[in-house]
């Protein structure tokens, strides 16, 4: 649903020939959130997206308390809401027999949190985000591809492709996984899972079998796993086929191919087989994340989104951290905005930013790749990880209050961590195939 922008979008915010208080660069979800957060302090944004319009690429969305909360804050909840689909439970089950492992009661969640756990299609938040901001005057560019970041005193400076170059009080890096802005400020390379991702957001006039459009399923499997959920108000399913591609372990180029996806869906249970035919086989995703860094801010350029923390996907926070990102870093701006002079201690803003997403994105990014490892294991690993959650009471939220809770302005507020259960504590049920048995 991506929707076309000329070069300038100005209104009663940004004035196009102004220079902009805050330049942001990317046109994201992450990019478009956080220019929504500072328009909303009066300041003048400038968004510059390098590709001709303005849109997103992609299915799916989780989007759990941490960010509903905010979006209620917004004002853009009730028409997210509209949008998207409201299911009653989250189900993981195993992929090689589908029985039930554990779940979550979605409903319960919400008086938990305060806040609903929800379900959105990609571009139709994405162009929630673009709306608002055009009504607010955002300034939205498009063509606008930068090369290169400078900062100097006071200010900070970004270099286009066409040699141009833009300046204002701050600069902020929404520019993806493969942020330039990163590379110029860390220089560390992405870290590759070998897990590649098949989408498929399909009518579901076109599918046969029966799905349960009001909860949110994933079967885990050994180096494998499989989501659905409904989308659009269940006039869409959207899945997911996320596996270990044994090209990418063998070092190959080609990596990812369809004929590994059928492969590694072989002998998994039949509602997950009956689903990989439906997968976009044109597409597909290879899933890196990098490792953590303490250093966001170089001068009065911030990196933001997946440049700053992109996450693999196993805890559905990707897009979800991006726009809290957005949110702590405007609180901290209007913490810092001097009332006699109208003025932002820029400085201030961002280290007291850096200093509370960088320690709660770690603890994200790092609780991800565990995660990850943990749905996807085999043999008596699984067996012993499918005694754990079975036996996990349907009302222990230990595991998710760290991440759904409010979220925190300085590291004194980020709440403790959960302690996990090692696995060799636990018997393994031995009546249980493996998929090597199966």
């Amino acid at each position: 649903m991506a929707e076309s922008s000329g070069p300038t979008t100005t209104s009663t915010v940004a004035d196009g020939d102004a220079t902009p208080d805050v330049l942001v660069v990317g046109g994201g979800i992450g990019g478009l959130s956080a220019a929504y957060a500072l328009a909303r302090e009066g300041l003048r944004v400038r968004v510059l997206e390098q590709a001709p319009e303005f849109g997103e690429v992609g299915a799916g969305l989780q989007v759990a308390p941490n960010c509903t909360r905010i979006l209620h804050e917004y004002g853009l909840l009730e028409e997210v809401k509209s949008l998207g689909v409201l299911p009653s439970a989250m189900l993981m089950r195993d992929a090689v027999d589908g029985s039930e492992l554990t779940r979550l009661d979605l409903r319960d969640l919400e008086e938990r949190y305060g806040f609903p756990y929800l379900v959105i299609h990609r571009s139709d938040l994405h162009a929630v985000l673009l709306r608002a901001c055009r009504e607010l005057g955002v300034d939205l560019r498009t063509h606008q591809r930068v090369t290169g970041y400078d900062t100097a005193d006071d200010r900070a400076s970004v270099t286009l492709a066409d040699g141009r170059v833009e300046d204002a009080e701050l600069v902020i890096a929404a520019d993806g996984l493969h942020s330039v802005a990163r590379q110029w400020m860390a220089g560390d390379d992405l870290v590759n899972s070998a897990y590649v991702a098949y989408r498929g957001a399909i009518p579901l006039a076109d599918v046969t079998r029966e799905v349960n459009l009001d909860e949110v399923s994933v079967h885990v499997g050994p180096r494998c796993h499989f989501v659905q959920y409904g989308l659009r108000g269940g006039e869409m399913l959207n899945q997911v086929a996320v596996f270990e591609s044994p090209k990418a372990l063998a070092g190959e180029e080609d990596w990812g191919t369809p004929d590994e996806l059928d492969q590694a869906f072989d002998d998994t249970c039949e509602d997950v087989r009956a689903g990989i035919p439906l997968m976009w086989r044109d597409r597909s995703w290879r899933m890196f994340d990098r490792d953590p860094i303490d250093r966001w801010v170089r001068g009065r350029v911030v990196l933001l989104g997946d440049a700053a923390h992109p996450p693999l996907q196993y805890l559905a926070q990707g897009a979800v951290m991006a726009i809290e990102d957005g949110w702590v870093l405007a609180r901290h701006v209007t913490r810092q905005r001097r009332s006699t002079t109208d003025t932002v201690d820029w400085d201030a803003a961002v280290r007291a930013f850096e200093a509370v997403r960088t320690q709660h994105c770690r603890r994200v990014v790092l609780t991800a790749r565990s995660w990850g490892e943990l749905w996807h294991l085999d043999r008596t690993a699984r067996l012993r990880r499918n005694v754990v959650l079975r036996d996990r009471a349907i009302d222990d939220y230990s595991f998710v209050d760290w991440l759904y809770g409010p979220t925190a302005l300085v590291p004194e507020e980020l709440p403790p961590m959960f302690q996990p259960i090692p696995l060799d504590a636990v018997e393994a049920e031995r009546d249980q195939p493996t998929l090597t048995d199966a």
